[in-house]
């Protein structure tokens, strides 16, 4: 009899194990309407959050409040090379602990799209990928290469099995219901032709083959390969339909700003338009929106792109870079999801009855089987408001606004009509003290003789640096005889340096010259400067800095970088002489660098100089060191940059990314949310630097004796340099 009854709880005990699986286990499929998980349709809405522009103490709470916000799921790239900085080696952890992100998204209730790539774009250094990629034997990006797809594979798998080892796909209980291979490949894939075509079909063949048990997309690819879903990515996609009838129709990513470049503005998107756009897409059978971004995070390091793009990535989105709610954009949105969910039923059951109402208006109008009732009404007009009569009621609408009636006679949201007030944002003094000031000069004049290589000609910066350093110096020297002419009648003659990109400091003989950039719109540029040379030897030191690697473009990765000429003397009695081909020295990197100075285990006997900071202010190429507290409190702390020009800043060893003190240029006119928004509109902070304040996580910070290292390039004021905190007022 006790045998009998073990038996029997036994069998219970298994039925019920089984049980438990099968109800946390369920595959993802689709249809031409929508995603379908666990046998649902659904309407899905979702935020992009990237994990290492972020801290992982800011993790739990950025997803909370994007969860507040109305989202169904989290969206995030995965950072090849961050996880992969040398061939071979892994790091997973701290910012890179791609796992620990997911689970806590699970742990909150919400999806998760991973978007593998592993090409990311993504305004990120190199675009994701690995500097080390380039140099692997024959290989070319993006196309039908063997090394390269031998790579790709190779990391892709590694991913998709760290996620099948954590039971992290949907299939297997977990939170992920997409992945994404590629990434908006549409636009280069005329440079690539019928190899780029064979391409796609490789990245899809081996995306499906890893059975995850959830759908595969490929944004901004119109021919994706069945059973991939290509999906659209733009400020509107409601014109967007996918290649095949039986597949739904995905935003991946709907933008919620856009990203700004040193010397450029910042942009705001207004609410009302991103409302209209996305409520256009779900009157057209949208089912998945994804805003890009939800919050968009920091640039640490010299993990930026570009070139030129700043260390903020804020995007104007609806969680500002430091983790605080952006209004009125966050609380409209989630009105706006609410509103829809609304709908839903109807939405995913029937097929839009569209109604003209007028010249500019219509209604799209939804019936369920159950008898459900959901009705869009839309007014495309820029100029007008509209006054529109539907199921013989009267309805108002604004000019370039949707109203959306759940049931086909009551209002609940309109997009352009917002109820809440925008966010006051302070940026207010803490009071904490940066103290015992020390610098450290790097020696222009020891810079020849401690170059490593000398060659004739100009080599191409990356190939040199490896991108282990911004910085590539370039070294040659000029005989100038006492009997030129220029010695007697004052006319200097003219340095003339052309360069691929970014930037440049010319020193001659160990005093700067001069400087130049380029832009984010035409990284090339040419320096061309006057310079004070003397009878005899004259040592011309071109410091080269690269301000992030090229994210997009067709072979990116052949894009070259650095002072690759000519680079020619003018005003001389010869005429010009060539410099190009002289013997040219090459130094990577600074020796601030080489000593790892802004770290707290540098060197402690390092020749730093203690004293007065007024006499460094406009020296360049110097280091600074100082100490301070951290202020009480848990608001978001910046440093507040605007006495320095340019260069790169650490806390506690930790980089908080480029700074650099660029003037904005724009079109800082009124900003209407009336008609398309493009780049072109809604700028803001003209005259002023387009980054000032350059986030510091709170966790970075110790109690007591906290160190700050900065290294400027140009000159500055440190005694300036203070730690504000942010405070944002939503009424």
């Amino acid at each position: 009899m006790e045998a009998h009854s073990a038996s029997h709880w036994l069998f219970l005990f298994i039925a019920m194990l089984f049980l438990s699986l099968k109800l946390t286990q369920c595959n993802v499929t689709y249809d031409r309407k929508a995603l379908i998980i666990d046998g649902q349709r659904k309407i899905l809405f979702s935020g992009s959050i990237h994990y290492p522009r972020s801290t992982p103490q800011m993790w739990e709470g950025l997803i909370q409040k994007a969860k507040d916000g109305g989202l169904d799921a989290i969206d995030t790239y995965v950072f090849w090379n961050l996880h992969e900085p040398s061939p071979g080696n892994y790091n997973f952890e701290g910012r890179y602990d791609l796992v620990q992100f997911i689970k806590l998204v699970q742990k909150a209730g919400l999806y998760v799209h991973l978007r593998i790539g592993p090409y990311i774009c993504g305004e990120w250094n190199f675009g994701g990928f690995p500097v080390w990629l380039k140099y692997v034997p024959g290989i070319s990006f993006r196309t039908d290469n063997e090394p390269f797809k031998q790579a790709m594979q190779k990391f892709t798998q590694k991913i998709v099995q760290m996620m099948k080892d954590e039971n992290l796909f949907q299939s297997q209980g977990g939170p992920i219901i997409l992945s994404q291979i590629e990434n908006e490949y549409e636009p280069e894939s005329k440079s690539f032709g019928t190899a780029g075509q064979a391409y796609v079909k490789w990245a899809a063949n081996i995306a499906v083959g890893m059975n995850t048990g959830v759908p595969w997309v490929m944004c901004k690819e119109y021919d994706a390969p069945d059973p991939v879903i290509n999906t659209c990515n733009g400020f509107y996609c409601d014109y967007f339909s996918p290649n095949k009838p039986y597949k739904p129709t995905l935003w991946t990513e709907a933008w919620t700003g856009w990203f700004s470049d040193f010397g450029g503005p910042n942009y705001q998107r207004p609410v009302e338009d991103l409302a209209f756009a996305v409520a256009r897409f779900i009157q057209k059978g949208g089912s998945f929106v994804n805003y890009y971004m939800y919050h968009g995070g920091t640039n640490f390091g010299r993990t930026a792109g570009g070139p030129f793009i700043t260390t903020s990535y804020d995007y104007d989105a609806p969680i500002d870079e430091y983790g605080l709610i952006r209004q009125p954009k966050y609380d409209h949105l989630n009105e706006l999801h609410k509103a829809i969910k609304l709908c839903e039923e109807a939405l995913l059951t029937s097929d839009p009855n569209v109604i003209a109402l007028g010249s500019s208006e219509q209604a799209h109008v939804f019936s369920s089987k159950s008898g459900g009732c959901a009705a869009f009404l839309s007014n495309y007009n820029t100029r007008s408001d509209a006054r529109v009569t539907f199921n013989n009621v009267h309805y108002d609408l604004p000019s370039w606004s949707i109203s959306i009636l759940p049931d086909c006679q009551n209002v609940v949201f309109n997009t352009a009509k917002v109820g809440i007030k925008a966010s006051q944002v302070q940026m207010l003094p803490t009071n904490v003290m940066l103290q015992s000031w020390e610098t450290f000069n790097e020696d222009v004049y020891s810079v020849e003789d401690e170059s490593p290589m000398t060659v004739n000609g100009l080599l191409e910066q990356l190939n040199i640096t490896r991108d282990t350093s911004d910085y590539l110096w370039y070294t040659t020297s000029v005989q100038i005889s006492s009997a030129e002419s220029f010695l007697h009648r004052g006319k200097l003659p003219t340095l003339k340096v052309h360069s691929a990109g970014h930037g440049m400091h010319v020193f001659i003989s160990g005093q700067l010259s001069g400087s130049a950039f380029g832009t984010q719109q035409n990284r090339r540029f040419t320096f061309s400067e006057d310079i004070n040379v003397h009878p005899g030897t004259n040592i011309i030191s071109i410091l080269s800095i690269a301000v992030g690697l090229p994210n997009i473009g067709a072979h990116f990765e052949e894009w070259r970088t650095g002072v690759l000429g000519p680079v020619v003397l003018r005003g001389l009695d010869e005429g010009q002489r060539d410099l190009t081909w002289q013997k040219w020295s090459y130094k990577v990197g600074l020796k601030g660098e080489a000593n790892n100075l802004g770290s707290p285990d540098s060197i402690s006997s390092f020749d730093w100089i203690q004293g007065s900071m007024a006499a460094q202010k406009q020296h360049p190429l110097t280091w600074y060191k100082a100490l301070f507290d951290a202020p009480d409190g848990d608001d978001p702390l910046a440093l507040d940059m605007s006495s320095m020009g340019k260069g790169q800043v650490w806390i506690n060893g930790q980089s908080i990314g480029r700074y650099w003190t660029a003037s904005a240029t724009g079109n800082c006119s009124e900003c209407s949310y009336v008609g398309s928004f493009r780049q072109t509109k809604c700028h803001f902070g003209c005259g002023n630097p387009t980054q000032q304040w350059y986030h510091v996580p709170r966790s970075w910070l110790k109690s007591t004796q906290n160190l700050m290292v900065v290294f400027e390039e140009t000159g500055g004021d440190v005694s300036k340099i203070s730690l504000v905190k942010r405070l944002v007022t939503n009424n």
